[in-house]
């Protein structure tokens, strides 16, 4: 008890630097601090508590056979983060189950661009809710790239550079793939937003 009350009082560099040293103890600490956030990211993303923990999973085993290449130049949960999203992308990419994935991110986002009036019609609200439904269902459907990027920039409220960061790529990309994201969704929806005043 003495030492896992010393591991508590430990900072995270200090952790990492102990965990690069080859002790597990200190490694298992680092995981039990991130374990539930890093699992509640990927299950926003998938949407399914058995590919979250899986993958949760394997994100702390890549993350403890790869922590002599972790710089330090970030925290340990951003660079944890990294790796959980592409862990999860890689899942997307051989997953032949594509629109079971992703949390519905559309919470800010409907209710800023796509919001239906509010009325106390019930044949109105009614309406409300099923183009909400339709607007998950669009954003479900996003290619892998597309949709994790809007997930961590919409839902996430990542900044650009954060998510580049994250994705591996350019601010430029994750501002243009957020465009394509919204278009790609104004596109799919525009059938359902006809004679609604709805600007994407």
């Amino acid at each position: 008890m003495e030492w896992k009350r010393n591991m508590d009082d430990l900072s995270e560099d200090q952790l990492v630097r102990l965990a690069k040293q080859e002790d597990v103890e200190a490694f298992m600490e680092l995981a039990r601090r991130y374990q539930g956030r890093i699992y509640n990211l990927i299950l926003g993303l998938t949407k399914n508590h058995c590919d979250a923990d899986d993958l949760a999973q394997e994100t702390f085993m890549m993350a403890f056979k790869s922590l002599q290449r972790f710089k330090q130049d970030s925290s340990f949960y951003t660079w944890l983060y990294r790796i959980a999203v592409n862990r999860t992308l890689n899942f997307f990419k051989k997953s032949q189950r594509e629109k079971k994935k992703t949390e519905s991110v559309i919470n800010e986002f409907s209710k800023e661009k796509l919001s239906v009036k509010t009325v106390s019609n019930p044949e109105k609200s009614s309406l409300r809710e099923e183009l909400r439904g339709k607007i998950d269902q669009a954003v479900h459907a996003l290619p892998a790239l597309y949709k994790t990027t809007f997930f961590l920039v919409e839902h996430e409220g990542m900044s650009h550079k954060k998510a580049a960061y994250v994705l591996k790529c350019s601010e430029n990309t994750v501002s243009w793939r957020l465009h394509k994201a919204r278009k790609m969704l104004q596109s799919k929806l525009s059938p359902y937003l006809k004679g609604e005043n709805h600007e994407l």
